[in-house]
């Protein structure tokens, strides 16, 4: 049903190059006669990480009692950013009762590391426990950074009874074949009457050996999957609805999600619509399920969400072009108001993990020092090698300026050869963030052996 990789035209916007237009519109790179304010304002207030225990007392304050700390990253391949994540959310699940961790992976694929963090499950290590994730990139989740997280988690947990477990889940759209049969399992196990005429809905789904195909063939003119997908989706709803505590109806309802938004995206991008605004969507409304599944379970509702800055990040203080309008930290705003807590992450130079091209090999690549007139530009002329940076008692001038800095996006590939078309956007980082980690060199991860 699924090939092992999804095309680049489906998703070099999201994953990829990210092609922002506003990046790359003529205006001239500096900033202009406010670079020395600027600068002088992150001096001020940059807060430096020794790797102490108490570095992150101050962010610790500033997400205390929200209901959700989405924590970012500029790449999608730096060790440091996974440990300083790790970090963060260890003190979070620790300290302020955070119930769950949720990834910008698939569902389906997150439920086998869930069990094994819940102590549940066939496999020896958390390395094992990853290997669901086995789709282009590989080393996004398997990797050695993130299984040390999974191996915390699960250490975490033995020690509490079985109802108060941090679970771990993936808020991604593209696993439509894995969710698919899950909706399946799911109900065969505790309704057959059910898990029969939801295979007789997904049917449509049945000639097709990818996503991918699925959206040409739609595009072309054949008949879409979208009502039956939407329709299984509000059984599914209606029924956690009545019984939102459970477990069962709980994750054939998500899978069941993944299925409908799977559709709606490759049908829109094929068709030539906008698939980050859907997908976007698609992880708010996870988010939103899952927190409130945790409280009718008796447990906080507070979940940590780790995603890339450009979903984190609020789209209203980010010029991204391409008529991108919406991201994860915009709706999760606009929905929850101060209940939620976004944390992007920056880096001058290094190395990462990131393919030449959609589909290839990860590698080792250099990543270029930063372009003038960036926020890692000046971040870096601060002079703290790391730091904590909370944008709301900075005093950082706000947007419209003339104009604002640039800011960085690698994603799982890295183009240096066009660097500011491929992976430059401008950003407004006080109303983008309430905070921002700079870690100004950085090196790639270590991804698990295949």
């Amino acid at each position: 049903m699924r090939t092992a990789l999804v095309s680049r035209t489906a998703r070099m916007l999201c994953a990829g190059t990210l092609l922002f237009a506003a990046a790359c519109d003529g205006e001239p790179t500096g900033l202009s006669g406010s670079q020395g304010e600027l600068l002088a304002s992150v001096r001020a207030a940059a807060l430096p990480l020794t790797g102490a225990a108490s570095d992150y007392d101050p962010l610790m304050q500033v997400l205390d009692g929200r209901r959700f700390a989405l924590l970012g990253e500029s790449t999608h391949g730096t060790r440091e950013f996974y440990q300083e994540r790790a970090r963060i959310s260890q003190r979070l699940i620790a300290e302020q009762e955070f119930a769950a961790v949720i990834v910008e992976g698939e569902w389906a694929d997150a439920q086998r590391a869930d069990r094994y963090v819940r102590g549940a499950g066939p496999d020896a290590s958390a390395a094992a426990a990853l290997g669901s994730f086995n789709q282009f990139p590989l080393w996004m989740w398997r990797n050695q950074e993130f299984a040390g997280f999974i191996q915390w988690l699960r250490t975490h947990n033995a020690a509490r009874p079985a109802a108060q477990r941090v679970g771990f889940y993936g808020m991604d759209v593209y696993g439509l074949a894995e969710s698919l049969r899950e909706v399946a399992r799911i109900l065969e196990e505790v309704d057959f009457a059910a898990a029969e005429a939801a295979i007789s809905r997904y049917a449509c789904f049945g000639s097709y050996l990818s996503p991918d195909e699925y959206g040409r063939a739609v595009a072309d003119g054949a008949e879409s999957c979208a009502e039956p997908a939407a329709d299984q989706f509000a059984e599914l709803h209606a029924r956690w609805t009545a019984a939102p505590g459970d477990e069962a109806l709980f994750h054939a309802m998500q899978n069941a999600r993944v299925v409908m938004g799977a559709e709606q995206y490759f049908r829109t991008i094929y068709r030539g619509g906008r698939g980050w605004d859907l997908r976007d969507r698609h992880m708010t409304e996870t988010v939103a399920a899952l927190s409130q599944h945790l409280q009718a379970r008796g447990l906080s509702g507070r979940v940590v969400v780790w995603a890339h800055n450009s979903h984190v990040g609020d789209a209203r203080a980010m010029f991204l072009g391409s008529g991108i309008q919406e991201t994860l930290g915009r709706l999760m705003r606009e929905r929850f108001g101060a209940q939620v807590g976004l944390v992007g992450f920056t880096t001058y130079s290094g190395s990462v993990i990131a393919a030449r091209g959609w589909g290839q090999a990860g590698e080792v690549r250099e990543v270029m020092p930063a372009l003038e007139g960036s926020w890692e530009e000046v971040f870096h002329a601060a002079g703290a090698s790391r730091f904590l940076l909370l944008t709301q008692t900075a005093a950082l001038p706000a947007m419209p300026r003339d104009p604002p800095p640039l800011q960085r996006a690698i994603g799982v590939s890295y183009h240096p050869e066009t660097e500011r078309t491929s992976h430059y956007f401008r950003a407004d980082l006080a109303n983008q963030f309430d905070a921002v980690i700079h870690i100004d060199q950085t090196t790639a991860l270590t991804p698990l052996a295949q």
